[in-house]
């Protein structure tokens, strides 16, 4: 979608940004543009170190660790015609 924006785009969108917003306000819409990307790439970073320990966690086939599948007799009911 944004794939052939030039130099002079931007920088027309800049001075707009700037005679719209005020000096200030775009330095703290900057700010938080950066520290939300922060944030997502700390998130992601955090996600991918989640999802490479749980690949190195062994599996478990001990059958001791397994809950029983047998079905237990006192919580079944039989329903009589």
């Amino acid at each position: 979608m944004f794939n052939n924006i030039g130099t002079t785009e931007v920088l027309i969108m800049v001075l707009l940004l700037i005679i719209i917003f005020g000096g200030n306000k775009v330095n703290d819409i900057a700010r938080g543009l950066g520290e939300a990307t922060k944030e997502i790439k700390k998130a992601k970073k955090e996600v991918e170190n989640t999802k490479d320990e749980l690949k190195k966690e062994p599996v478990v086939t001990d059958s001791t660790s397994r809950p029983s599948l047998k079905k237990k007799k006192s919580h079944l009911k039989k329903v009589k015609k």
